[in-house]
């Protein structure tokens, strides 16, 4: 069984949901980003250009201090499940920043990256991003009603495309638009049969669809 295991997809996507589930199944320790904790989150998404920098900066520093702590653990005495990929932070950098504030970026990120412990397995979530929007839209968090339908495009294009070059560990990629893992307990056992016959590479898995 794969002992450090990250869930990672677009915003909307059901990854934190997914992991609190899969930590449970799996009796694992659960390591969640707080996308709350960043004071820039609700301006950015209001005005992208002028607080992406600050936005970007914070996720990064933030998400290294977890990191550093997983790496601390004792990856083999417990698994560990984490909604969120390190590396995914260049992601979003390459779509907000200009040249200028991606070159400090980068050297930054270069700084940090060599300190983090890489996942054992990652599970890439899809869907398309009309499903996102609606997901987002149901959950009613005041500074994502500023989220719209073409931004949403442009992210789910940019994951695919860093996700199609992944290569660090074994890749699990699911679509989940039109399965409810949450509350169909026959879309979670198909993953959790999925998951435990993982072996290296990349695997695509798009599971039969809800009744």
């Amino acid at each position: 069984m794969f002992q450090y295991i990250v869930i990672e997809g677009p915003i909307g996507v059901g990854k934190t949901s997914l992991t609190k589930l899969l930590a449970k199944e799996f009796q694992a320790r659960l390591i969640l980003e707080k996308p709350e904790e960043n004071p820039f989150l609700p301006q950015f998404y209001q005005d992208r250009k002028k607080y992406a920098f600050q936005t970007q900066i914070f996720f990064l520093l933030n998400r290294f201090q977890q990191q550093k702590e997983i790496a601390q653990f004792d990856l083999f005495s417990q698994i560990t499940l984490s909604d969120y990929l390190f590396a995914k932070d260049r992601i979003f950098a390459s779509l907000t920043l200009d040249d200028h504030e991606l070159a400090l970026y980068e050297q930054i990120y270069g700084l940090l990256n060599g300190r983090i412990p890489t996942p054992d397995l990652v599970i890439y979530l899809q869907a398309k991003p009309e499903v996102l929007l609606q997901r987002i839209k149901s959950r009613n968090i005041a500074y994502e009603k500023e989220l719209d339908l073409d931004y949403l495009k442009t992210l789910t294009e940019a994951y695919n495309y860093y996700f199609f070059h992944y290569d660090q560990s074994p890749l699990l990629v699911v679509d989940t638009s039109e399965i409810d893992f949450v509350n169909r307990h026959e879309d979670f056992a198909q993953l959790i049969r999925e998951i435990k016959q993982m072996k290296k590479g990349t695997w695509y898995f798009i599971p039969k669809k809800s009744r």
